[in-house]
């Protein structure tokens, strides 16, 4: 397993010590140094790395700029390696993988390591060869019309899930987590947005950037006294909320104000 990594940082010797680190895994190899925002845009959408470690601020612009002008084709592991501890929050809210605080010790940095090549194991383990992703381009192309199953890839097989079993869906990273009525959770690299399409039906329910819910099974709707809603499924314990942004438009289609 190849992970190709480049480091964005304004100072030389920050991005000398990563490269050092890295050095003792094999499977790391640096495609790019660079201390400007621009320069490694270009070179990110290019040469399309596994793993970009940034620093929030760099000559240019910031380290979220940087992500937001990487192409979604090419989108890479980001790893925030910064004097900063402030942007923690606003990093994951853009998926940042990890957030590592300077000073930061040696042990700090290969967990980071660690966890990137875990995550690879996995991402491998859920990508098929191209013959069979065509077979499965067939079978979505047949389900935007059927839409009452959806398929999964799991290792080397493909499960297809009925979506009236389907509960509720979770973002988690690069992945989400779809739980169904028999108590499972399935896990598929693909997003929300791109998900949602596939199910191509009304009662899936965009509430937040990270939750969609099915409809069909909700079984109490919870409105605070400050305004908040939250959903309650049946058979879950817990509850979901429904962020601003979702709120009118989830209020339309259920009929509530």
């Amino acid at each position: 397993m190849d992970i190709k990594y480049i480091t964005v940082d304004n100072q030389k010797v920050a991005r000398t010590r990563i490269e050092k680190l890295l050095n003792n895994y094999h499977s790391f190899q640096s495609v790019g140094s660079f201390s400007n925002g621009a320069e490694a845009i270009d070179h990110i959408n290019y040469l399309n790395p596994d793993v970009v470690f940034l620093d929030i601020q760099v000559e240019d612009m910031s380290g979220f700029d940087i992500i937001e002008r990487t192409s979604p084709s090419t989108r890479p592991l980001f790893v925030f390696i910064t004097e900063d501890g402030g942007f923690a929050h606003k990093a994951f809210d853009y998926l940042a993988f990890d957030y590592i605080v300077k000073p930061f010790s040696d042990n700090r940095i290969h967990q980071s390591i660690n966890n990137i090549i875990n995550h690879k194991k996995k991402d491998e383990l859920l990508n098929i060869q191209s013959s069979i992703k065509d077979i499965l381009s067939l079978i979505q192309q047949k389900e935007i019309s059927e839409n009452k199953k959806i398929n999964i890839k799991s290792g080397n097989k493909i499960l297809f899930i009925e979506t009236d079993t389907i509960k509720h869906i979770s973002a988690s990273g690069y992945y989400v987590e779809i739980f169904t009525t028999d108590n499972k959770m399935h896990l598929l690299r693909e997003s929300l947005s791109s998900l949602i399409r596939r199910l191509n039906s009304p009662k899936f329910m965009r509430i937040h950037r990270s939750t969609i819910i099915n409809s069909d099974f909700i079984e109490e709707i919870i409105v605070s006294n400050y305004g908040e809603t939250d959903v309650k499924i049946t058979g879950v314990k817990t509850t979901f909320r429904v962020s601003k942004g979702y709120k009118k438009e989830f209020q339309e289609l259920i009929g509530i104000k």
